[in-house]
């Protein structure tokens, strides 16, 4: 869906609405900034905002026996952070984690659903990315069970590039491990197998591509799959 490039919208799904409509929307729209670390959503809470990130980035992860985490999808300034909302469900299946710091425009619940029920483009618009947001669901869930740990781990830095819109950001070996459902010493292994090839630098914390088709390369198929799939 081609995008009508608003001058203050820089999410993708707000610029591809139609002026009109946008401005309509705008009113009932505040721009907040995330923070690193916050949660946005927990499993079977209610929804009480949706999210469209600017330049943060915001992770999806499933949980399993109370504790263990593992990451189902990625929320960029590609799409929304709330999409039941726009499928009539009130409440969260999963965690809403913040991985990267920026900024997003946010409304309410009940605003959202007044405006989604009297404008169509807004029901078109995130139709298609619900759509795009299932597929990711579906290969990553795949690349999660059929991949091994460095071909992911690459897929997952692409992937976090391409929504934050910059080849350096912050992330924890424990973080990743959390994200990728795997134990520490893996990512250790995978991160400095991909830094030994001058892929990456990593240091306390801070992640750096320094050869994006080098990194493309190592990764598997799955990352070409969900950056293809438009909404």
């Amino acid at each position: 869906m081609s995008a009508t490039n608003h001058s203050s919208a820089t999410n993708d799904l707000l610029a591809a609405m139609p002026r009109q409509a946008y401005q309509r929307m705008l009113a009932r729209l505040e721009p907040v900034t995330l923070s690193y670390g916050q949660v946005l959503y927990e499993p079977n809470e209610r929804i009480r905002h949706v999210y469209f990130p600017i330049d943060c980035l915001v992770s999806l992860l499933t949980t399993a026996d109370g504790h263990r985490t593992l990451e189902v999808g990625l929320v960029g300034h590609e799409g929304m952070a709330g999409i039941p909302l726009a499928l009539g469900i009130s409440v969260s299946p999963v965690r809403a984690l913040v991985q990267g710091t920026g900024t997003a425009m946010r409304m309410e619940a009940a605003a959202f659903r007044k405006e989604l029920l009297q404008c169509m483009p807004l029901q078109r618009v995130l139709n298609h990315y619900a759509h795009a947001l299932m597929a990711q669901f579906a290969q990553t869930a795949a690349c999660n069970h059929f991949h091994p740990v460095k071909a992911r781990l690459a897929r997952w830095l692409l992937m976090t590039r391409d929504r934050v819109r910059s080849n350096a950001f912050r992330l924890t070996h424990e973080l990743l491990a959390e994200i990728l459902g795997i134990r520490r010493v893996g990512v250790t292994n995978a991160a400095g197998a991909l830094q030994k090839r001058r892929l990456i630098s990593y240091s306390r914390g801070h992640i750096r591509i320094l050869d994006r088709k080098g990194l493309e390369a190592a990764a598997c198929g799955c990352y070409r799959i969900i950056k293809n799939t438009r909404f």
